[in-house]
């Protein structure tokens, strides 16, 4: 296994994406159908069309791990997802602050990540606790389980809500963290049902989270709630955009991902897994050509944009991934 780690055949911890040989030895049929819901995806075009008056540009990023390097396009709403910094001390976390604050947006929304420890008084370091050190927002909205309604140009208005849990990953010094095998998640009725923009730090299940790393209660809590815009982030390698339909289609292909992997032997025994697949399949392909041949471009309705915002490339330590922009 160290070996081929070495040759880089294989992964080295589940936060990397997989390797073509991760995908045969795990589940070929699941690898396959990932790619081809990518491509559904890419033919049935933006979740929603665009703005016509008075658009509201979102700029989203996440994961910036103290690093403050980082061209900022200019837009009306700047929201980061978590992980502001490393260590999470109330220093860190100031000058991160410092520096959302400086930037020309009309607003600023944040929320905590696992790593930012300050905002958890479970995780919240001893100098912390002892100094009992307080932040300065400069007027940054600051969401933990909260909501707030922003004004802009044109009478438009955006109501934003805010949380940081995310499924256990480490230590008791990483912050906000619930156990998805015992006891209850934060997240089953928890967002107002009239949230435009939903922020978190971890993605839902099988959406820009490497297949696996996210929550599947956050994921029925979206499908509940709809937003136009999902902004996370917490998985490195999962950063980009995808939208979120609410039709058979997902429906097939998150049971098809949530189902454990059965290694290359199992997946070519028929099974549920099979039924899954060819009903992502019809069903993708029927609202491909439905939405082309019916609604035309940009004629997608009731969708969700996800955005995984991370900016941190990978496990590199250094900033990469390109900051998202989206027009509401």
């Amino acid at each position: 296994m160290a070996l081929l780690q070495l040759l880089r055949l294989r992964r080295r911890s589940k936060f990397n994406p997989p390797t073509l040989l991760d995908d045969i030895l795990a589940s070929p049929l699941q690898a396959l159908i990932s790619t081809f819901y990518s491509l559904l995806l890419l033919l049935r075009g933006r979740p929603f069309p665009a703005p016509t008056q008075h658009p509201i540009r979102v700029v989203c990023i996440s994961d910036t791990h103290d690093q403050t390097s980082v061209e900022i396009p200019l837009g009306d709403l700047l929201i980061h997802a978590g992980d502001l910094t490393n260590a999470g001390t109330a220093a860190d976390i100031q000058a991160q602050i410092d520096w959302l604050a400086a930037q020309p947006h009309r607003h600023k929304v944040v929320i905590a990540g696992n790593h930012d420890s300050y905002f958890d008084p479970s995780s919240r370091t001893l100098a912390d606790r002892t100094f009992k050190r307080t932040l300065d927002f400069k007027g940054v909205h600051y969401l933990q389980h909260d909501s707030v309604t922003l004004s802009f140009t044109g009478g438009r208005t955006l109501k934003v809500y805010g949380a940081p849990d995310i499924p256990r990953c480490g230590g008791p010094d990483f912050a906000f963290q619930y156990d998805l095998d015992s006891g209850p998640t934060p997240w089953p009725n928890s967002v107002p049902t009239d949230t435009d923009v939903l922020v978190t730090h971890t993605p839902p299940l099988a959406h820009l989270d490497l297949r696996s790393l996210g929550c599947p209660a956050l994921r029925e809590e979206v499908w509940r709630v709809r937003p136009r815009l999902h902004v996370f982030g917490h998985v490195h390698w999962g950063a980009g955009r995808r939208a979120m339909h609410f039709d058979a289609c997902q429906k097939a292909y998150e049971s098809l991902m949530a189902r454990p992997a059965r290694t290359i032997f199992w997946d070519l025994v028929p099974s549920g897994a099979w039924l899954d697949a060819l009903r992502v399949v019809l069903y993708g392909v029927h609202a491909v050509l439905f939405k082309w041949l019916m609604l035309g471009p940009g004629g997608n309705r009731g969708a969700t944009q996800l955005v995984n915002a991370a900016l941190m490339k990978g496990n590199t330590g250094k900033i990469g991934n390109p900051v998202q922009v989206v027009d509401l």
